[in-house]
């Protein structure tokens, strides 16, 4: 099981199992946050919990959730469920220990331009640490 937190421990996650990737996006959010997503569906392998704060911005499908004491990141979660009553969730690979998730491969995703993922190139978590 892989566990973060935020800096000053108020907000919490765990992923239980490892994550196949872990995913560096370029969208103007992301960017910003500088954040490794790790996803899956909340209250299945990942859960959650402490006070929290979430960002929306327009239209978005997704709230940004963060430390109201710290600032922060430490999870984005679909605002609407799926037809299946599955809401999906992804956690910030960086609030965990470097050598508990050093190894996982970086996905990338553009979700700026294309909205696609794009290939891998055999960088890990390691490799965004420096």
């Amino acid at each position: 099981m892989l566990q973060g937190s935020c800096h000053c421990g108020n907000v919490k996650w765990s992923f239980d199992g490892r994550p196949d990737g872990a995913t560096a996006c370029n969208c103007t959010v992301c960017r910003r946050y500088g954040v490794l997503w790790a996803y899956d569906y909340e209250g299945e392998l990942i859960k959650v919990s402490g006070p929290n704060k979430a960002y929306t911005r327009g239209d978005s499908t997704l709230g940004f959730h963060f430390c109201p004491n710290c600032g922060c990141v430490a999870y984005w979660r679909a605002l609407e469920a799926s037809p299946e009553g599955r809401r999906r969730i992804a956690v910030n690979l960086r609030l965990a220990e470097p050598d508990e998730v050093a190894g996982i491969p970086i996905d990338h995703f553009d979700g700026l331009v294309t909205f696609q993922d794009l290939p891998r190139d055999g960088k890990c978590v390691r490799d965004y640490w420096f």
